[in-house]
């Protein structure tokens, strides 16, 4: 797999060779034919060296002088210790003012001479100088509308009126960010290997072994086409077979360390996903503490979820709002959760009661339509119809019969058989981000 290092010559071996060695290091080390070193060389010179590694060892394909830094003057790259720090976040928004020309050349395109009384009495123009924004991430706003397209801003949203909302739920209002991924772990166990491992590592961080095995098929595809010998996939692939776990571990570190730091800033969906990823990876006893305190804190936050889901249901069957009530039991935190069955019972009877004759109709058909994604939908036995019934209230219930049995007596049809599973039903976006 081809890779480029620093090498330094260390000796001339005749006229057609010479012998090299990593830069700074012992190993990787071999010969060089005399043609592929650069005219003036000698002794002690580092070169950049494009290199491959075979089952023969390390062999060079190329030589190449150092870049020339410092306005020409070459700086030994042995003699130098570049110390690479954390990158330093720039700002979210980017502003870039427009020059007046291409204002002018906008008013003029419209036709605006400002003298629809746009300008000040000083002479400058009411409007503030377009702005093209680039926010962070790489998605452009596109232009602003003129001043006279939008009309004044104030005055409109007196006229609307305050903006209608739907109720918040609990925690909407609050802004979770995804915590900034780490690769401390992953660079130390990189730092730990062979100059030959590194190009097998890094494609190994990529992608895996297909990633590698990909690399492998390249190279070759290039080597075929230059007329070069080709590389034997089986000690790559063996190599790569080796350093793999380790470099699992790593990542797991990495994500598990982000976790452990940001606290109820992760989503419950990470939190778990990483849990779950360290049955699959061979944990040291540091990775072992880090999984302990993240399954902690996972049972800790899902209790918590479902005690808050347990007590909205019984308060709303406390305060007599049955539909609520039925609504809540329909969207649980978490697929696992369920009721109990004290509740379980309690909010049956109570959905069958307030299905009576003596509600209205369209009462009676919204606790209808929640009753039936419900998980007591079975075993509400609706105590009966509402009185003056019309025809679209009775082809929903036949319709709803099959899902809820007691619906066929009141009825006097058969009873269905079950439906097929039904799709589950999306949570809004506020109570997904409260249950992140």
């Amino acid at each position: 797999m081809a890779h480029r290092i620093e090498v330094e010559l260390t000796s001339k071996a005749g006229e057609a060779a010479w012998t090299w060695r990593a830069a700074g290091a012992r190993q990787p080390r071999g010969t060089v034919e005399a043609g592929l070193v650069p005219d003036g060389a000698g002794v002690g010179t580092v070169l950049r060296a494009e290199v491959e590694t075979t089952l023969d060892g390390t062999v060079v394909t190329a030589l190449m002088p150092l870049k020339v830094r410092g306005g020409g003057r070459a700086q030994a790259a042995t003699q130098r210790i570049e110390v690479t720090g954390t990158p330093r976040k720039g700002p979210d928004v980017n502003v870039v003012l427009s020059s007046k020309t291409r204002r002018r050349d906008d008013r003029a395109a419209r036709g605006d001479d400002g003298a629809d009384g746009d300008r000040r009495p000083n002479g400058r123009s009411g409007r503030r100088p377009r702005r093209d924004v680039e926010m962070d991430g790489g998605r452009p706003r596109g232009p602003r509308a003129p001043a006279g397209d939008r009309g004044d801003r104030g005055e409109q949203s007196e006229a609307r009126g305050p903006r209608r909302r739907g109720p918040a739920a609990p925690g909407a209002g609050r802004d979770v960010r995804r915590p900034a991924p780490s690769t401390v772990y992953r660079n130390a166990a990189l730092a730990e290997l062979r100059p030959e491992e590194l190009p097998v590592a890094e494609q190994l961080v990529r992608g895996g072994i297909p990633a590698v095995r990909q690399a492998i098929d390249e190279q070759n595809a290039r080597a075929r086409a230059d007329g070069r010998p080709e590389v034997t996939p089986g000690p790559l692939l063996a190599m790569a077979e080796r350093l793999l776990p380790a470099l699992n571990v790593a990542t797991w570190k990495d994500r598990a360390s982000v976790a452990r730091n940001a606290g109820k800033d992760v989503s419950l969906r990470e939190l778990r996903s990483i849990v779950a990823a360290a049955q699959t990876v061979t944990l040291d006893d540091e990775g072992r503490e880090m999984a302990a305190t993240l399954r902690t804190t996972l049972d800790q936050r899902v209790t918590a979820l479902r005690e808050g889901w347990v007590g909205r249901i019984a308060g709303a069957l406390d305060d007599g709002r049955v539909l609520d009530a039925v609504r809540a039991s329909v969207r649980p935190p978490e697929p696992s959760a369920r009721l109990s069955a004290e509740l379980a019972v309690r909010l049956a009877a109570a959905a069958s009661a307030a299905m009576s004759s003596a509600t209205a109709p369209d009462q009676w058909l919204a606790l209808l339509g929640v009753v039936v994604d419900s998980p007591v939908r079975r075993t509400v036995k609706p105590s009966g119809l509402p009185a003056g019934a019309d025809e679209t209230l009775l082809a929903e219930a036949r319709k709803a019969a099959g899902y809820v049995p007691e619906l066929a007596r009141l009825l006097g049809i058969p009873i269905p058989p079950p439906p097929g599973p039904r799709r589950p039903v999306p949570a809004r976006a506020g109570s997904h981000r409260h249950a992140s």
